[in-house]
């Protein structure tokens, strides 16, 4: 589209959404798979983590069940979640986003706001900087991405959602209206199926319908924050700026199991792995965690969670895993039939080296150094090249000491 270059006064946001991430760098790295329908993710009880164009075309689609998607395309070629990879490509790609403003708030691994208006003036217009992120981005990584262009973030990412696959789409300030206007109720921010369930009774279906309803409606029927919220959006009103220090607001590991576990001890050393893999990542960001979570979901797909939370943070695995048995023990569940288990890190603080956490109780001598060696010899060999005594098979948490 040729809309006009948006004027000096405004600021210019720009939405960079990778195209099929996973999917794409698994076709990067064995182009053999180019041209067919490929699944990222696997297993009988697992999810579709993503799913390349061409896969699409059947009506996969992301969090949809395997086994419904291997119905859908039985011919699709379906591949492991490779987190390390994805991760490696997602920081080389926004490293060229910060090469080009240093106000870049990253929202996943695959999508991010650009504040580029300081840019501006050195590296051209809003379309322009766009054009240079994508071309660097496919010359380095081999994979597209999409760009949304606006004059606030709420608008640039409805753009980006709507130029996908390989595309630009700048909304000019002028042109935001006519842009929004049209589109149904669900693309605002916050209009979940509940949501749109009840705009859906009043009669609202599209974003000019809520538009023209009087503020005060909106939030009689919604809420104050919720109707506020909405009524502003409806007229392209979004004042949030792109915040560049934002940083993880926790790191957590899931795992749907094959079939529903009773076995305490198989869950304590699921439990164990999920620790093992979260503290290594949160520790490679050099930082440490004061709030422990766990997750646990049943057969019947209830799910409860627990957490503790400290003065001080902690960062080894041993401390953590701790936590997180104490607290799944707690929950006194010797014969339910458990689907999934996670552990997340919340509260995360800069550094790993803290002060010691006395509420922990004593610790084993060395056990820090000792983690830090871990780390060390993953990050030369490999993750999991060196691992705990009670993830080895036939041992379990209760038998290793």
């Amino acid at each position: 589209m040729n809309e006009p270059e948006m004027h000096e006064e405004f600021s210019t946001i720009l939405h960079v959404d990778m195209d099929a991430f996973f999917a794409s760098v698994e076709e990067h790295d064995n182009p053999a798979l180019k041209g067919k329908p490929v699944v990222v993710g696997m297993g009988v009880r697992g999810v579709v983590s993503a799913a390349n164009y061409e896969a699409r075309k059947f009506g996969i689609h992301s969090a949809m069940p395997i086994g419904q998607a291997r119905r859908l395309a039985p011919h699709a070629i379906f591949l492991p979640v490779n987190h390390e990879r994805y991760s490696e490509v997602s920081q080389h790609v926004m490293e060229i986003f910060r090469s080009v403003s240093p106000y870049v708030e990253p929202l996943s691994l695959d999508e991010a706001f650009i504040d580029v208006t300081g840019a501006r003036r050195l590296l051209g217009t809003g379309r322009e900087i766009a054009q240079q992120i994508r071309a660097r981005v496919l010359d380095s990584q081999g994979i597209t991405c999409s760009v949304g262009i606006a004059s606030n973030k709420f608008i640039a990412k409805l753009a980006s959602a709507r130029c996908k696959p390989n595309g630009i789409l700048e909304i000019a300030p002028n042109r935001i209206l006519e842009f929004l206007h049209p589109l149904p109720v669900k693309a605002i921010w916050g209009v979940g199926p509940k949501t749109n369930e009840e705009l859906q009774k009043l009669g609202l279906r599209t974003v000019a319908d809520i538009a023209n309803t009087p503020r005060n409606t909106l939030i009689r029927a919604l809420g104050e924050v919720s109707g506020a919220s909405l009524y502003e959006l409806a007229w392209g009103r979004d004042y949030r700026d792109v915040e560049p220090e934002e940083i993880d607001k926790s790191i957590s590991a899931a795992e749907t199991f094959e079939r529903d576990i009773e076995d305490q001890a198989i869950i304590l050393r699921e439990f164990l792995r999920l620790t093992e893999k979260a503290t290594a990542r949160m520790r490679s960001k050099d930082m440490s965690a004061r709030t422990i979570s766990i997750k646990v979901r049943f057969a019947d797909f209830k799910t409860i969670t627990r957490s503790k939370t400290f003065s001080l943070p902690i960062s080894g695995t041993k401390e953590v895993f701790e936590v997180a048995k104490t607290l799944f023990i707690a929950l006194k569940l010797d014969r339910a039939r458990i689907r999934l288990v996670g552990v997340s890190l919340e509260g995360l603080m800069d550094g790993v080296d803290g002060p010691e956490q006395l509420e922990l109780g004593e610790r084993d001598k060395g056990w820090r150094e000792a983690t830090a060696a871990i780390d060390k010899a993953s990050a030369r060999f490999g993750q999991g090249s060196v691992r705990p005594a009670r993830l080895i098979d036939g041992a379990t948490p209760e038998n290793e000491g």
